[in-house]
Formats: structure tokens, sequence, C-alpha cells
């Protein structure tokens, strides 16, 4: 079953033609239904709406051949975290192969994909705790008791965090090249080897241009290319659509990206906005509404083997530009 993409959806977005950035909330939509429609197996997609009513885009894939016993019995669900300017469309190789045992569950995190974008703090602790409060309360309002978590990239770090504040909801911590930040040298401290050192013998240059890049967000690049934003990012990324090359053969895989990062920030659900763009009135859901706690994600789930999650250490990746997509191709 699959809600949300069941009525029609327009081929270009309402009004987006008059805007310098040639993307939608609605061009999102379609960009994705067309990723999703190649899932072999039973599909529920649905916002999840947090009690600040931040929606947040959450996909749940169950086995269709799954026994009469495994679904009585039903498994502690895998959570996939998706990267960096990433979105659940990006997991579309690893949905079927993971959800053979278990159901497999994706989302947008707060800010990416067609989640809610509210503004966030400019003290990157605190953006961070937004983000990891936003997990525990979306975990929350499905009613989970426990899961397995897999992030892949920023989903890594933001996975950690959250594993290390709430350890007893994760039955297992999985990191797909996790991305990760090590702590600077402050003036005065030991360690005169560590990270900090190495800035410090950077060429001025280098560090001015560092210091001014610091100001922008990397992914207004795209905004600010306008109608060039699409054919930039086939430039810059081509191993987007040679990845993915089996499944489309044109730029489904671009364009959902493009789509997906070219929006402006906003600070209502896109999921609302999306739906009154397209005549259809918003009908974001409780926690008490029967598809969020529906026979995919209700009852008393099982914790998987090994108890608690253990507390992991986070490494910094050299080249963490190729991690913009998932690394898992099949379950181990």
């Amino acid at each position: 079953m699959i809600q949300d993409y069941s009525q029609t959806e327009p081929e270009s977005g309402g009004g987006w033609w008059l805007s310098w950035t040639p993307t939608s909330p609605s061009l999102l939509k379609s960009t994705e239904a067309r990723i999703l429609a190649c899932v072999k197996n039973d599909l529920f997609a649905r916002f999840v709406t947090l009690p600040n009513q931040d929606e947040i885009w959450t996909i749940t894939v169950t086995n269709k051949h799954l026994s009469t016993l495994a679904q009585t019995a039903p498994q502690t669900p895998l959570v996939l975290v998706h990267g960096f300017g990433g979105g659940v469309g990006l997991w579309i190789r690893n949905l079927d192969p993971l959800c053979r045992s278990r159901p497999v569950i994706a989302f947008d995190l707060l800010g990416f994909g067609r989640s809610a974008r509210p503004p966030f703090p400019s003290d990157p602790a605190q953006a961070e705790e937004q983000l990891v409060s936003s997990i525990e309360q979306w975990r929350q309002v499905l009613g989970l008791e426990r899961m397995i978590l897999l992030g892949h990239s920023l989903g890594g770090y933001l996975a950690t965090s959250y594993t290390i504040q709430y350890p007893e909801r994760v039955s297992h911590l999985i990191l797909a090249d996790p991305w990760g930040f090590p702590e600077i040298d402050q003036p005065g401290s030991e360690g005169s080897g560590g990270e900090g050192s190495q800035v410090k013998r950077l060429p001025g240059w280098v560090k001015a241009v560092a210091s001014v890049a610091s100001f922008f967000n990397p992914l207004a690049v795209i905004r600010a290319a306008g109608p060039w934003g699409p054919s930039l990012l086939n430039r810059i990324r081509p191993d987007f659509k040679r990845k993915f090359e089996d499944l489309f053969e044109d730029d489904t895989m671009t364009e959902y990206i493009y789509h997906c990062n070219a929006q402006t920030p906003r600070v209502s659900g896109l999921g609302e906005e999306a739906d009154a763009a397209e005549g259809t009135p918003a009908a974001p859901l409780s926690p008490r509404h029967p598809a969020v706690r529906g026979p995919l994600l209700g009852g008393q789930l099982h914790g998987g083997p090994g108890g608690a999650a253990q507390t992991p250490q986070l490494h910094p990746h050299p080249g963490h530009r190729r991690c913009f997509t998932p690394c898992i191709r099949r379950p181990a």
C-alpha cells in the first residue's frame, strides 16, 4: 500500500516556472514517486507529524512474502538515516534486499528532502540537538520501542549522537562511511600534533578562503545557479546517473538530488505546501492516526539480539565528497 502517491501528480509544480530556481515540492514529489516505484515489496509512505507540527516524510518497506508467523512476531525494524543533501530515494537499491526479514523504515531528516525545513540555530551543538531530538520525537510518534539504526555519512554522525543519548532505544548501530569531525586544539592546549596544529600550518590564503567559505551554505550554490542548476549538478556529479543507470536511463536520480536541495528553505512542512499547491487539502498525521500506528508498525516490537548498543567512536574519513549515496549494496 502506498499512501500519498495514489493521487495523480502533475508533471510540473504550480508556478515554478516563474521562479529563478526551477524546482517545487510538487516536482520533488513526482520525481521521488518514479524512484520508489522500483520497490518490489510493500511500501507505505506518509508524513509523521511531530508535537511541534514539523512533518517528517517517512516510508516503510515490508517483505510481502513473510510468513504469517513472522508477521505476528515482528522483528525490530531497521531504520535508515540518509546523509547530507540526501533523502529516502537514495536508498532505492537497499530497500528490497534489507526488508527480507524485518521492516525497513527510512525518513528524510528535518531540513532535507520532503520533510519540514524549520530554522536551525547557528550554534552547531544546538543544531545537532535539534536534529537528534526530532529523531526521538519521530520514534515516539511511531511507537517504536527499539530499532536498529543504520546511518550513512552525516546520518552516521546523527545516528551515533542519538545512540549516545538514547542507548535503550537502539539494538544495533550500523555506520556506513560515517561523517565525523575532530575537535580543533584550543590555544594553549596540549596535543600539538593534532588537527589543530595542521590547520595552523596551512598557507594564509587557504585559511582566508576557508574562512569566507564558512559563511556560505554549500547547497546555496545549486539555488544560486538558477536554471543552470540541473546541468551544473550533472557536470559536477555525473556518477549519480552512472550508479543508477540500470534502474533509470534518464536523469531521474540527478533530478531527485536537485529537487531535494534546490528548494528555498521553509518553516512549514513540505507536504502541506505541496498539497496546497495542487488544490488538495493537507491532512497531516497525528500520533493517534491509524496510518501511523498501523499494522506495519503497531504492537510490541521485539528487541534484536545483543542487548543495548555499545557507545561507538566516530572518526573522520578522507574524501567525504564521494559519500553522497549509500555505500551498502546488499545485506551482510
